[in-house]
């Protein structure tokens, strides 16, 4: 995963021999795609709103100590944050024996959370494949375990009616010679690199494992050109329908996210089809754009054993309701440990989501952005129908009063209702907007769901 600051270390400069190759052919498969033909391709994803990453490696073995020491950072980097020599590095693949690994178990909690999708880190940085690789040895044969870690997860995704994507570090690699590697000699090029270690792998990913991956998340495009994002993008006609980031051929907005400079920037083929705001959600969201916020649950992807910094489970439910009501789609992060196991408190955490989405779920699946430009009492998200729009109102802040303002709405309203019981509210315009006459408390602490009946699309009159 990318590290919070945008800071250039010097093995991530290109060579000085590189040379800029003019530009190629658009390689893009979806190049004179139609706007219904996109629709189309992008429907399933527009409609999750909820995903599962899962950060796991031989990083999960020192799980952010190295030599008795801990390393700062994040647990996925701790072979470059501790300038660990890929001698010393590499041995830890050899307790990388993950016993306890229960592919099942894991759908089973992302869909008991109420998640449509799965990404799971194939390759990170340190650029060791989870499954066994023909264009490497730096994989999962390096360790006792041996097996595939992939294959058992795309069965167990295929049984539950799990989609599942693909990570993939296209360039930085410390390991596999010739990428962003520290050695000041390497055995190979940049090219050289992208033609014998990334092609080949991502072929591998595209062509070994039936119907997966329905997404392929490239991550941190270090020295990459147009000529070497050619080879990697035009494989994506390997797989038809196939969605993919923004992450290809240059450094996304991992953080907050600069909308009037991704407005102004002419789209090339390597733009891929979802931006991705890290560990941030966009403050209006991103217009017509997709996008999908990418965030831990605690402080770290990869699992850190002495990081303890979890999110409640409010802040989470809040974060999936916030994106929803902003047209995003939210992929929540586990990173498990060496054995196998996702930790604890990301389980319960999970859990506690998929209480909250049992009962309330329609207000998030295929939900449209809000129509209101800022709700003081929480989100609202939408589903337009035949004459009418289901407002599906969110209320973070119960009001005092019992008294529930919905500001500027225009519409006649049909009918008002908590979702989770189907109480009826009574309402009534003013010269403010709709105020609902609500409970005198919450039904639930995370956030109470009102569905809102309107006569056809929001009106929404905004305040002077």
């Amino acid at each position: 995963m990318a590290i919070h600051s945008l800071s250039v270390f010097a093995e991530d400069k290109p060579a000085a021999h590189a040379s800029t190759p003019a530009p190629t052919p658009n390689p893009d498969p979806y190049a004179n795609e139609t706007k219904e033909q996109r629709d189309a391709r992008m429907a399933w994803w527009r409609d999750a709103r909820f995903g599962m990453f899962i950060h796991w490696g031989v990083y999960a073995v020192p799980a952010g100590f190295h030599k008795g020491q801990p390393v700062g950072g994040l647990g996925e980097w701790i072979m470059h944050g501790g300038k660990i020599p890929a001698g010393e590095y590499k041995p830890y693949a050899q307790e990388f024996n993950p016993t306890q690994y229960d592919a099942d178990a894991w759908v089973s909690l992302a869909k008991k959370a109420g998640m449509k999708y799965i990404v799971i880190t194939t390759k990170h940085h340190d650029g060791f494949a989870l499954w066994p690789s023909a264009a490497s040895d730096w994989d999962i044969e390096a360790t006792p375990y041996k097996k595939d870690l992939l294959k058992p997860l795309v069965e167990a995704c295929k049984k539950h009616g799990m989609k599942l994507g693909f990570y993939y570090s296209q360039a930085k690699d410390w390991i596999n010679d010739g990428a962003s590697t520290p050695n000041p000699n390497p055995s190979r090029t940049m090219d050289e690199y992208i033609d014998e270690i990334a092609v080949p792998q991502v072929r591998e990913l595209l062509t070994n494992y039936g119907d997966a991956p329905v997404i392929l998340w490239w991550d941190f495009p270090t020295a990459m050109n147009e000529d070497r994002a050619a080879k990697l993008i035009e494989l994506l006609a390997l797989k038809p329908g196939i969605i993919h980031n923004n992450r290809l051929l240059k450094i996304a907005p991992y953080g907050k996210v600069d909308m009037e400079k991704i407005k102004s920037d002419k789209r090339d083929p390597y733009s891929g089809d979802t931006e991705t705001p890290e560990q941030h959600i966009p403050d209006t969201g991103l217009g017509d754009r997709d996008w999908e916020a990418c965030m831990t649950i605690n402080d770290t992807w990869g699992f850190k054993s002495n990081d303890h910094n979890w999110k409640s489970s409010k802040t989470l439910i809040q974060q999936l309701i916030d994106i929803a009501s902003k047209g995003g789609n939210y992929l929540l992060n586990v990173g498990p440990t060496k054995e196998g196991l996702i930790p604890e408190p990301s389980v319960e955490r999970l859990e506690d989501i998929g209480k909250w989405m049992a009962v309330n779920s329609v207000s998030i699946y295929g939900t449209q952005a809000s129509p209101f430009p800022k709700l003081e009492w929480g989100r609202c998200t939408q589903k337009k129908h035949n004459n009418g729009t289901t407002l599906y109102l969110h209320v973070f802040e119960w009001p005092a009063d019992a008294k529930l303002l919905v500001p500027g709405l225009e519409n006649q309203v049909k009918s008002a209702a908590i979702l989770a019981n189907n109480e009826k509210l009574e309402f009534k315009k003013t010269p403010e907007g709709v105020e609902l006459q609500v409970p005198e408390k919450a039904l639930d602490p995370n956030a109470t769901v009102i569905k809102l009946e309107i006569l056809g699309e929001p009106k929404v009159t905004t305040p002077k």
